[in-house]
């Protein structure tokens, strides 16, 4: 089997690849979300300070989010410029600051700061203009909780730009935005709780399509699920992430010496296998910390730790915070 795998790494590259991805979308917990509705028209542009961050009360894993429903319109980040159509959707997973427009020199706008205040019994709408033939964004951000892991957060762009429009596999991401600007335009019952779902999902597909679509790198999470080896380890300590990997049974499994693995993962990674085990299951204690009742103590046993205050000491060093504090976030 380990000359098989050494001999042919495409039989196995891609079914590794999607149990690394099956296993970390699993995870995904949106702690967190806000939606709105914003329709200026005439010139405007919006402020290019981030203000989601302080709208969730969390820096870390706060992405902001716009989807063109109608209308065209512009954006503007750290120099660069694109023109945005019906369809697009933007994703900045690290809140980097930003600007929307339409025409020049329009007047400044910050929709945020015109928000009711919560709770709501529907989806905010937010105008700005005359109200004619302009642009309609749906707005908002997400907590996603995801992002503390390492390897996920190191892969990603600053900008996520997905255009449906046109696209051939667009068709699914183009009926959920539909029926997102339905629950905004008739308001049902349940649809306060329903865009935050159909958002969660959308996040998700998208956040798939950048990692199976992503140009191929020379390093990185993404270059190490492209690596058939290396893709085939993960694979291997996504679905059993509480057994005591040595690096003697990963490098037999990936049908490489030890020093060669050891060797791929620091070039690719940055990091080692037993390093990269322990982040993975640091992350999903984090999970089980926010999403479970399950006692401290049992989650540091299967995430590897003999006593709750090495456990603790980890995680800290990790999240900046203790676990009973990560809890109590959640």
């Amino acid at each position: 089997m380990r000359e098989g795998l050494s001999e042919n790494p495409d039989l196995t590259r891609g079914v590794a690849r999607d149990d690394v991805l099956s296993a970390l979308l699993s995870t995904i917990r949106l702690s967190g979300s806000l939606q709105f509705c914003f329709m200026p028209s005439g010139n405007w542009q919006t402020d290019a300070t981030p203000s989601m961050a302080k709208l969730s009360g969390k820096a870390i894993g706060t992405v902001p989010f716009h989807i063109v429903a109608a209308g065209h319109c512009w954006l503007k980040m750290e120099g660069q410029e694109a023109a945005l159509e019906p369809g697009d959707v933007l994703v900045f997973p690290f809140g980097t600051g930003h600007q929307l427009g339409s025409g020049g020199d329009g007047a400044i706008v910050n929709p945020t700061r015109q928000l009711p205040p919560k709770p709501w019994r529907q989806i905010p709408v937010i105008r700005h203009g005359d109200d004619t033939q302009g642009v309609r964004l749906l707005c908002g951000y997400l907590q996603c909780d995801a992002l503390s892991f390492a390897p996920l957060r190191r892969a990603l762009p600053k900008l996520i730009h997905v255009r449906t429009r046109g696209a051939n596999d667009g068709d699914w991401l183009r009926s959920t935005i539909r029926q997102m600007v339905d629950e905004v335009d008739m308001p049902r019952a349940g649809g306060i709780s329903m865009l935050p779902r159909l958002t969660e999902i959308l996040f998700i597909e998208i956040l798939r399509h950048q990692i199976t679509m992503a140009e191929p790198q020379a390093a990185g999470w993404l270059a190490a699920l492209a690596d058939a080896a290396l893709s085939r380890c993960l694979s291997l300590i996504h679905d059993d992430p509480t057994r005591d990997w040595s690096l003697g049974e990963l490098s037999t499994a990936s049908g490489m010496s030890r020093s060669v693995l050891a060797e791929r993962f620091q070039t690719i990674l940055g990091t080692s296998p037993v390093r990269y085990v322990r982040e993975w299951r640091l992350y999903l204690a984090s999970v089980a910390l926010a999403t479970t009742g399950q006692a401290i103590a049992a989650i540091a046993y299967d995430a590897g730790y003999a006593t709750e205050a090495a456990f603790s000491r980890a995680f800290s060093r990790t999240y900046g915070t203790p676990p009973a504090a990560w809890r109590a976030m959640g």
